[in-house]
């Protein structure tokens, strides 16, 4: 599915490199997570799997179903089936969300030269996605993010996700601002949509994610690194005992 080889990536206006050699392979129908530190590039890597165009890939492949996707612009790898979901949504002000989840799921349609669906189509997927999601209808007809909480705006990015169905989920610390009700809501949206079509990249800072969408692989990143690679049981030993001996080993 995905394919990182050494990856390196700097800040475009700057020139200060965060990424140092990343190396990762995510299967088919994988779960990985990545934790760090803050300031170990976690963020950056999903920015730059998305396409962000102020980070510069200076070395470097990423491969994703086996060809190379540096020269597609965030778009195309959006209706390749690349999606991310941000640590801190974006409020659009003057689009209502019900708008937005229909014009962004024909364009990939249409990208794909796929039919758009009908209204009434749509309308069928949106209400049975929102149902699964407990996300009051009224939320849909309000302009997308104004407004919302932190938990409705994780539930509207997990909404999205099921009615795009990406081939890879990038998530960018989902349980950031959650409650532990809205975290289980967003997490049951998640395993909802696995499949062994479907990868996941799941960044956290926290084991409690991990409890709800359990990974097949943790991966720990350390100043632009994976440093260190395990099962889901490293993500606890993380939990109990911090970085600093991981840090150490790989030192």
């Amino acid at each position: 599915m995905l394919e990182i080889k050494n990856l390196h990536a700097r800040v475009a206006e700057e020139g200060t490199e965060i990424l140092r050699g990343v190396d990762l392979t995510v299967k088919d129908g994988e779960i990985a997570a990545i934790m760090g530190p803050n300031g170990s590039g976690k963020s950056t890597l999903s920015y730059i799997l998305a396409g962000r165009e102020d980070y510069e890939v200076t070395e470097g492949d990423i491969l994703y179903n086996g060809e190379s996707i540096l020269e597609m612009d965030p778009a195309e790898r959006a209706a390749s089936g690349i999606f991310l979901a941000f640590q801190y949504p974006l409020e659009i002000p003057g689009v209502a969300t019900m708008t937005f989840l229909k014009t962004a799921l024909n364009a990939q349609r249409k990208a794909r030269g796929e039919d758009e669906l009908t209204t009434p189509e749509f309308m069928r997927r949106v209400k049975s996605s929102a149902a699964d999601l407990q996300i009051n209808p009224d939320m849909l007809k309000r302009p997308l993010n104004v407004g919302f909480s932190g938990g409705e705006k994780k539930r509207a990015e997990i909404l999205q996700m099921a009615l795009l169905e990406p081939k890879l989920c990038v998530m960018d610390e989902t349980d950031s601002g959650l409650d532990i009700d809205a975290l289980k809501i967003v997490a049951d949206g998640v395993n909802a949509l696995r499949s062994a079509e479907r990868s996941f990249l799941v960044i956290t800072h926290y084991q409690r994610l991990l409890d709800y969408i359990v990974p097949d692989t943790v991966h720990v990143l350390y100043k632009g690194r994976i440093i260190k690679t395990g099962d889901k049981d490293l993500a606890l030993k993380l939990e109990n005992e911090g970085y600093s001996q991981i840090i150490d080993e790989a030192a």
